[in-house]
């Protein structure tokens, strides 16, 4: 079943794109940076770990070569079939119930600033329900300026700038980014929602679906490793 684009989210480039914007040769080009030794260094090794929005496994192939067994999940057929050595499944993360728990949840990209409140609601619910015992979620979220220090832009490894152009209101909290990718033979850009969330509305949005934050991973407070308030039990 072919998913509908999400309002607000579009993307153009070469190849095919995805529901939220995401040009999955794009994703197959840029390199991996240091998360996944941030979230190795963050859990014991060789754990069942689900990646919610694993896109084409970058994150998951790292993962892998750590010694983890992963579960991968993403809403696009096309950026799964680039996932290699591990089990995926594809469909809507904030509906996702495989009746499963994990000893780790990665939710990585942003993906806790979903602009709809009721998705990222549904996102963390999803991290809850998988979570075993003695689990924990990891949940990469926005640095603080990264709404306001715009326009700006950097270099991947992969020989592409990256540059966000813009950060626009378009109300109720949200705002409409817009992010370039250049390379010297292809040029993607992909526009989407996101909703900035001070600390304390981070910490906030998560005790509403009963987690909380154990510790920052990194100093800019960009990494989080969280887990089940006391007494919550994984719920639908």
């Amino acid at each position: 079943m072919e998913l509908k684009r999400r309002d607000g989210y579009e993307g153009t480039g070469p190849g095919a794109i995805t529901p939220d914007g995401c040009a999955v040769e794009l994703y197959s080009r840029l390199a991996v940076g240091e998360e996944p030794d941030i979230v190795a260094a963050a859990v014991p090794a060789g754990g069942r770990l689900l990646e919610l929005g694993s896109g084409v496994g970058r994150m998951t192939h790292a993962l892998l070569e750590r010694g983890f067994d992963i579960t991968a999940v993403d809403e696009s057929a096309e950026m799964l079939e680039r996932v290699r050595g591990a089990r995926t499944i594809c469909g809507p993360i904030e509906e996702l119930d495989i009746g499963e728990t994990f000893d780790v949840v990665l939710l990585a990209s942003f993906l806790v600033h979903a602009g709809d409140i009721e998705v990222r609601r549904g996102l963390l619910r999803t991290c809850v329900r998988h979570l075993a015992e003695g689990g924990c979620v990891l949940i990469q979220r926005e640095g603080e300026d990264y709404h306001t220090d715009v326009p700006r832009e950097r270099e991947n490894p992969a020989g592409c700038t990256v540059r966000i152009v813009s950060a626009e209101p378009v109300g109720d909290g949200v705002d409409s980014v817009h992010v370039e990718y250049v390379f010297p033979d292809a040029v993607w850009t992909q526009t989407f929602r996101a909703r900035p969330l001070t600390r304390r509305q981070f910490e906030e949005a998560l005790g509403e679906e009963g987690l909380r934050v154990d510790r920052y991973l990194t100093a800019d407070r960009t990494w989080v490793r969280a887990v089940p308030t006391a007494g919550n039990r994984s719920r639908k």
